[in-house]
């Protein structure tokens, strides 16, 4: 009986081997269960080797390695009053860059606006460094800070004067906390823009490059790597992320003001020392002026740059719809040739000189044209 059931076991365990090693490919996929295989066996193809790539994405890869080691996390903490616990932290997130080795960093002052509880800044190897507010440019959206740190890497700053619509751009920051994102698209327009604080932007650079909340305050760079502009804000219609139009501040901006913010740590903002209104064609021809367009000035700034060069405010009282005006006073053209349409050239104007530089303003006074030289002064309160 013992050796019945030894030559049985025998049989089957010999069955199943024959079965698994002799029968057709087909009939192996027969499950002992009733089941059957895939069908077939799996089969990878693996590549041989890592893909080469392209000339646009070497150009890619090479401006995020140049780049991403300048680029910086900034963390600011304020202390604010919560109706149930009392006073509690609260911390905003933004990007920035490494303007030098001294460890001068540009961001934007919203971004450290209120940090009554310090400001942290990240660099791209995860250190942690206390930063310095050294100055703040409210009206022009700039903040620049200053840490201790070795090896620092800065970036490269480029002309944003010739910028060009169609132009390849590269976003770099730490959109919703996602530090090193770097983002591309082109320039899709140079437009005016009222910032945050409703003060004008000129030249803003327009792009479809994704700008998140978090990207405030990081570079937007040409294809060779090099800070045109600092990206500022985003138009969302509300949705606070992306919808490809994001916004930045040309770095000739910045240029302009970072000597006073290292300084004096505020801006010295030059100033004409003049309360003006826009004139246009059709305003230009019921006035009976010489020119289709200018500033009128409406106002001298007693003891201002405009009143010490013997520039001449209104004298008249007019109303354009609602709004009174003064008539009688100088016409500002152009300063230093460049035609002057309205306050924004003057403000643009500005944005290129420091006070006590000299400059040319070509004016009309009734019907004769004069070139006055003006000494810039510095802006006090809310004249031009």
């Amino acid at each position: 009986m013992k050796l019945r059931r030894l030559l049985l076991v025998v049989l089957l365990v010999g069955g199943f081997w024959y079965v698994t090693t002799h029968l057709p490919a087909g009939l192996k996929q027969v499950s002992l269960f009733g089941g059957r295989g895939s069908g077939s066996p799996l089969e990878l193809t693996e590549a041989h080797a890592a893909p080469e790539y392209d000339a646009e994405e070497q150009n890619n890869i090479a401006v995020y390695k140049r780049v991403l080691p300048s680029v910086v996390n900034i963390t600011s903490t304020s202390l604010v009053f919560n109706f149930f616990y009392g006073p509690v932290p609260q911390q905003g997130q933004g990007s920035g860059f490494i303007l030098d080795k001294a460890g001068h960093i540009l961001t934007n002052f919203h971004v450290v606006e209120g940090a009554n509880r310090g400001v942290e800044v990240q660099l791209s190897n995860k250190h942690r460094y206390s930063a310095k507010v050294v100055g703040t440019d409210k009206t022009h959206d700039l903040a620049l800070l200053q840490i201790d740190a070795p090896n620092l890497q800065p970036v490269t700053l480029a002309d944003s004067s010739q910028l060009s619509v169609g132009q390849k751009v590269f976003a770099i920051g730490n959109p919703f906390g996602l530090a090193g994102t770097m983002t591309r698209g082109i320039i899709s327009s140079i437009r005016q823009v009222r910032g945050a604080e409703g003060a004008p932007i000129e030249d803003a650079i327009q792009t479809d490059a994704a700008i998140n909340p978090g990207n405030s305050g990081g570079p937007l760079l040409n294809s060779h790597g090099e800070v045109i502009g600092i990206n500022t804000m985003i138009a969302s219609n509300g949705a606070e992320q992306s919808s490809g139009i994001g916004f930045a501040i040309p770095i000739n901006t910045a240029k302009a003001v970072l000597a006073d913010l290292t300084r004096y740590g505020q801006v010295r903002r030059p100033s004409l020392g003049i309360v003006s209104y826009p004139i246009g064609p059709d305003l230009a021809e019921q006035m009976g002026l010489n020119a289709d367009s200018g500033v009128l000035i409406q106002k001298v700034i007693p003891g201002g740059a405009a009143d010490r060069a013997g520039l001449r405010g209104g004298n008249e009282q007019a109303y354009v719809g609602n709004t009174p005006i003064m008539l009688g006073g100088d016409l500002i053209i152009a300063i230093d040739g460049q035609q002057i349409t309205d306050p924004q050239d003057i403000s643009a104007v500005m944005d290129r000189h420091q006070a006590g530089d000299t400059i040319t303003v070509t004016i009309l006074r009734g019907r004769r044209q004069m070139n006055i030289k003006l000494i810039l002064g510095e802006a006090r309160g809310v004249n031009t």
